[in-house]
């Protein structure tokens, strides 16, 4: 058996070697590493993809957040309303702009933003609501979209995790997760399901002004060379990221496929038994499965990370310490809150491998070791 992990970029690597290797090579050869044809392919591609008129490739998916709440002058003090349970990348802009992150309760479900606790945390100074697509299941967007729209708040898709995601409204029309709200942002990072060979990001939008302020703050806040009328940053997708992504772009259907394939295994082997809860999927949501992740019941779960460790089958805890009790936070005047379905659920999460490269007898062995120790 393979050596298993819980993310195998190289062999997804090995089988577009040839592919991958000439792309980047073109760009080595044009010597135009920042900008150029390929960010201008990707751009385009990416924005076909998703549904948006839009893309603003970036640095980093933290960079598209941070550029996304720069562009709607969000003030010191405005407050953002935010997922406690999810990676600190969605919380620490917020901090960084001196903004005030507001955090509210997940459904214990989906793992996604609870609609009734974001209306219970409206106040005055609410300007703008950041749903998070965790582990590859989509926010409720249009009860979100709903209550920002009754509101008058902005709404930023964190799609970090979820890029490929379909979501189905109730009069029946799809659209991917990222085209949904005010601005959409998503990560390249090498462990997405879109994952570059280094750092990237991307930043998706349908208003025209607000594409044009985006692209500025992106590239120092300037629309002609020198000139700046905007403070913005430097946050810039290079040409061999991009060239590497337009390849693994044409690819993402599939590989979404496969993660699929994988979580359908597991679910099989997984469905039934009372002391595991395996991913919930709700009427309106895909999942791309970014992430497998389950919910243990009267399971020791550092024991059986630990005894899967001893088999050599990689797990993780996403999230071990959510946002509301990071001391980061505590400079900002916050306190711990009482949250207690995000408290709950990190206590008993735990993340199985999932990526485009698993074989069966490498799932069979995964979930014949998960159901020897929760069933002894």
């Amino acid at each position: 058996m393979r050596p298993i992990q819980m993310v195998d970029t190289k062999t997804q690597y090995l089988k577009i070697k040839t592919e991958v290797d000439a792309a980047i090579q073109a760009v080595l050869d044009s010597a135009v590493y920042i900008g150029g044809k390929p960010v201008q392919d990707l751009a385009a591609a990416l924005g076909q993809y998703v549904g948006v008129k839009h893309t603003i490739p970036c640095a980093n998916g933290t960079d598209a957040l941070q550029i996304a709440m720069m562009a709607l002058d969000l003030q010191p003090g405005d407050e953002v309303i935010t997922p406690s349970f999810t990676y600190i990348a969605t919380t620490e802009v917020v901090a960084l702009l001196k903004l005030k992150p507001v955090f509210v309760e997940v459904d214990p479900r989906t793992f996604c933003i609870d609609p009734a606790a974001l209306r219970k945390a409206i106040t005055p100074r609410t300007k703008a609501i950041v749903p998070v697509h965790l582990y590859g299941h989509a926010a409720p967007m249009e009860e979100i979209m709903s209550i920002a729209k009754e509101h008058g708040l902005y709404v930023i898709e964190d799609n970090a995790q979820a890029i490929g995601c379909d979501y189905r409204f109730a009069d029946g029309r799809v659209a991917k997760t990222g085209s949904i709200g005010t601005i959409g942002a998503t990560s390249f990072y090498p462990s997405k399901n879109l994952g570059a060979f280094g750092d990237g990001g991307a930043i998706f939008t349908n208003d025209d002004a607000l594409a044009h302020k985006l692209k500025m703050i992106a590239n120092h806040g300037q629309e002609k060379r020198y000139y700046h009328e905007l403070v913005g940053c430097n946050s810039r997708l290079d040409a061999i990221q991009a060239a590497i992504l337009n390849i693994k772009l044409t690819r993402l259907d599939e590989y979404n496929k496969a993660r699929k394939q994988v979580a359908a295994f597991y679910n099989q082997a997984f469905t039934g038994n009372e002391k595991i809860t395996t991913p919930f999927v709700a009427s309106y949501s895909d999942h791309v499965y970014h992430q497998y992740t389950l919910i243990l019941n009267d399971v020791d779960r550092d024991g059986l990370s630990a005894y899967l460790a001893e088999q050599k089958i990689p797990s993780m805890i996403y999230y071990p310490v959510p946002g509301h009790r990071q001391k980061m936070f505590g400079s900002l005047g916050l306190t711990p809150q009482n949250m207690e379905t995000t408290d709950w659920l990190t206590e008993r999460v735990i993340s199985l491998p999932v990526h485009t490269e698993m074989d069966e007898e490498q799932l069979t062995y995964i979930t014949g070791h998960v159901l020897k120790y929760v069933n002894q």
